[in-house]
């Protein structure tokens, strides 16, 4: 990365259904800590969202939802840039310029699509199989430095690192765009489903008790770890009584998480208990920290025109960031002269 580009966070979510426990302490939980040191710009990835099947309603409807949440989860907008991806056409510009960088051996390589495709890869849409380099330039649009990430998109940042440089090496403008470092922190960086220990946590799970909804009330929180898998044994005594018990370590995890401690602490503290014992704890502290969240999600859907004008303040902050960006792509590509 060149020393001359300031230290900016880029990160996003697509609006495809009710946020989660996985979202939050994947991603947004991560956010608002990220937002005190560095300069962050925070976006609703709708365009994302167009590469599988939708509903154009719907993709309005979520896209408010998900800045809701951000918002109610602590995201500030006064602090950080946060926008529908949409409202700046600079990604899809800046988009098409990386399609003709990128090489499709690049993308063969890519997981996701292969896991999203599964046999049918050639009923797909174009867009999703070059998903990632539009996610490359959400990220370099803006000269982001640090992409905080799970670990199923790392390999999306590794790309647009690859673009970067042969971008910067193509037009003999070396250190124009910066090598983004991912950024993977936390105890339950991935959290798993509450039905299969072995799967993450998903929007897209047809079980709605294979997650946690950040608007679920405060009974269903408390019955939906009461009906989440387990295994017959007692808690383990030490992290290496983990090992082969997928549901155990993600319970473990999300506790230890949300009470900022290791998973040995967690252990020590239930350490031979049953499972109801660490699944009530679990319940009366996600419950005492998403009920605040869902409540103020309420509140600010229920203005959707002050929603929709704090979006558009975010938009017209993003492009002051990326029009100057992109002025300066034109002119090093030979376009738009």
């Amino acid at each position: 990365m060149s020393a001359d580009h300031t230290p900016l966070v880029f990160s996003g979510m697509q609006p495809t259904g009710n946020l989660h426990l996985g979202n939050y302490l994947g991603a947004m939980r991560n956010w608002l800590k990220l937002q005190s040191s560095y300069r962050c710009v925070y976006c609703v990835v709708d365009l994302h969202a167009m590469t599988m099947e939708f509903d154009p309603q719907q993709l309005a409807k979520a896209s408010r939802e998900v800045a809701a949440a951000y918002i109610a989860s602590g995201v500030d907008p006064q602090r950080s840039v946060i926008f529908v991806q949409s409202g700046n056409s600079d990604h899809a510009e800046l988009a098409w310029i990386f399609n003709c960088v990128a090489r499709v051996g690049w993308l063969n390589r890519m997981t996701q699509f292969k896991d999203k495709a599964g046999k049918n890869s050639e009923k797909m849409s174009v867009g999703l199989y070059t998903y990632p380099v539009l996610m490359a330039a959400d990220i370099l649009g803006y000269r982001a430095t640090h992409v905080p990430v799970g670990d199923d998109q790392k390999q999306h940042v590794e790309l647009a690192r690859d673009i970067a440089q042969k971008f910067n090496n193509d037009f003999a403008a070396p250190g124009f765009f910066p090598l983004p470092e991912p950024i993977i922190t936390g105890p339950a960086t991935r959290v798993m489903s509450l039905r299969d220990g072995k799967a993450k946590m998903s929007k897209s799970d047809p079980s709605d008790y294979s997650r946690i909804n950040l608007t679920d009330d405060a009974d269903t929180i408390a019955l939906k770890f009461r009906k989440a898998k387990t295994d017959p044994h007692p808690l383990p005594e030490s992290e290496a009584e983990l090992e082969g018990r997928p549901e155990a370590a993600n319970l473990i995890a999300i506790y230890a998480a949300f009470q900022e401690k290791s998973r040995q602490a967690v252990i020590d503290e239930f350490r031979g208990a049953q499972f109801s014992m660490l699944k009530n704890a679990l319940a009366d502290l996600v419950v005492a920290k998403l009920s605040p969240i869902a409540d103020e999600m309420r509140r600010l859907l229920g203005d959707q025109a002050e929603l929709d004008r704090q979006l558009r303040e975010g938009a017209n902050k993003a492009r002051a960031i990326s029009g100057p960006i992109m002025e300066e792509v034109r002119r090093v590509v030979g376009i738009g002269r």
